[in-house]
């Protein structure tokens, strides 16, 4: 392709699964496109799927130089390999064929600060650098996903035309792509995504595991729940995909199939970054971090079942009696349960958000990025535009728990919520998510907690120091030499 005529306008590397399917969503819009993939049969299989899929303008390459020949300047490589390693060495093999100008996009769930330390040897060799989430999975990649570039704006602005016609489209709120930020802010935006979707995923498995261990529904009633539930206040893509899940009979035996899946839950690293960054800047997010939790418990599957024996024998079983509940009732108290606890767990991903983008100067828009995430995305839901009107009524807002509207509702639910939680400690079923995000929103909500006791029993043992509540400054008391005096 030296005939600069035959120039594709953007060129991507990396043919696994989302790579693929972006590709065939970028050639699709009328991009045409070059691709490369250092396993060649990944390359021969995405030129044969474009060929099927409309003859669409997709060139692939085996060899690297021929690749980034193909493209026309300033080139801009979209990168989507494994995070890590893979990817410097992705840059290495590419950036010895790129000139000054060139622009290369990770378009992986890539920690921040890699982004950012890749973006500064970039820059010293004259190349551009974008750190770009892509949320949406199989299907999003190939007919729209949500997408969150940071970095150079320069860069940005560059492929905004294709980023515009390849993300996700929605009718009242336009592509669900927009600039995020500088630095790594795209890969820190995509992490605490990634994090809220863990929230949201274990929000919806413990209504799940309460409907049908304490209600007793089967999975066709609990089919029509969620496929009610869909088309009201928690319409959204995880809803959606619930309800469809409870449809899908075992083609191996009798049953369904959902209740033949191992219940040990997978990971790739996310989650567990959006906890220690909560922890590292002193965010509260226990709704991340119960999830997280879950699914280390839910790894403990061999532990977990001679634990269920143990407990079993010595009659633990047995406080546990069937509770009769109106089920209807408790459909409709676990719906309420759920909105309100996914009010917590947004509220905590998006202060996360907040506080790092003041930390590191990113400016970051927290309504725009529930616009974006509105379509596409795993978490898209039409709860977010109510998350988007509350920033655009308040930039500045706090907390998400004390916009008027979100207020109000929680307030409305509240009672369901207590009761949903009180049924499932007493019926010994797990809510952690929930029960942590009650607790979240009974804390936030209370003038003064025991922590003044806290602060008492470090100064008491570490002479920490406290403040008052009557008059500024630092205190020390001898507490030990206090007690012992009144001892006497």
């Amino acid at each position: 392709m030296a005939d600069s005529s035959k120039l594709t306008r953007i060129g991507l590397a990396g043919l696994a699964v989302m790579g693929q399917n972006l590709a065939l969503n970028i050639a699709e819009k009328g991009f045409p496109i070059s691709v490369y993939n250092r396993s060649t049969i990944k390359v021969d299989e995405t030129v044969e799927r474009a060929k099927k899929e409309g003859d669409l303008p997709l060139f692939g390459f085996h060899d690297p130089e021929a690749f980034v020949q193909s493209i026309q300047k300033p080139r801009v490589i979209i990168m989507l390999v494994k995070a890590g390693a893979p990817v410097d060495q992705t840059i290495k093999t590419l950036s010895v064929y790129l000139e000054k100008g060139d622009c290369i996009i990770d378009g992986g769930n890539e920690w921040y600060e890699n982004t950012e330390r890749r973006a500064k040897a970039m820059a010293e060799l004259g190349l551009q650098y974008l750190g770009m989430g892509v949320s949406g999975g199989e299907e999003g990649a190939r007919h729209g996903p949500s997408l969150m570039p940071g970095g150079s704006f320069e860069a940005y602005k560059s492929i905004e035309d294709i980023l515009l016609k390849v993300a996700a489209q929605v009718p009242d709120s336009g592509p669900c792509v927009t600039y995020v930020g500088e630095g790594g802010s795209g890969n820190f935006v995509k992490m605490v995504h990634n994090g809220i979707e863990y929230g949201d995923m274990q929000l919806i498995a413990e209504a799940y595991d309460v409907l049908k261990s304490v209600g007793k529904l089967s999975n066709e009633e609990l089919h029509e729940v969620f496929s009610e539930w869909n088309k009201g206040e928690l319409l959204s893509f995880l809803v959606e995909i619930t309800a469809d899940i409870f449809t899908i009979k075992d083609d191996k035996a009798e049953g369904h199939l959902v209740d033949k899946v191992l219940d040990k839950t997978g990971m790739k690293g996310t989650g567990k970054w959006t906890v220690q960054q909560a922890a590292d800047l002193s965010i509260a997010a226990p709704t991340i971090a119960a999830s997280l939790d879950s699914r280390f418990l839910s790894g403990m599957k061999d532990e977990r079942v001679e634990a269920a024996k143990v407990f079993k024998a010595a009659g633990v079983d047995d406080i546990f009696t069937d509770q009769v509940v109106d089920k209807q009732q408790l459909i409709d108290d676990v719906r309420q349960a759920l909105y309100a606890a996914k009010i917590c767990s947004y509220a905590q991903g998006m202060n996360l958000i907040r506080a790092k983008s003041i930390e590191k100067g990113w400016g970051l828009k927290l309504g725009e990025l529930a616009r974006i995430w509105k379509g596409g995305c795993i978490i898209r839901a039409v709860f977010l535009d109510r998350i988007k009107k509350a920033y655009d009524r308040n930039p500045d807002l706090a907390n998400l728990l004390v916009d008027p509207e979100f207020a109000k509702e929680i307030i409305e639910r509240q009672s369901a919520w207590r009761k949903v939680v009180s049924l499932a400690i007493n019926s010994g079923i797990s809510t952690p998510g929930m029960s942590v995000s009650l607790a979240y929103f009974d804390t936030y909500r209370r003038a003064r907690l025991p922590a003044n006791l806290v602060q008492a029993q470090r100064d008491y043992f570490g002479a920490h120091t406290y403040e008052r509540t009557d008059v500024s400054g630092s205190y020390h008391t001898e507490w030990f030499k206090l007690a012992n005096q009144l001892k006497l």
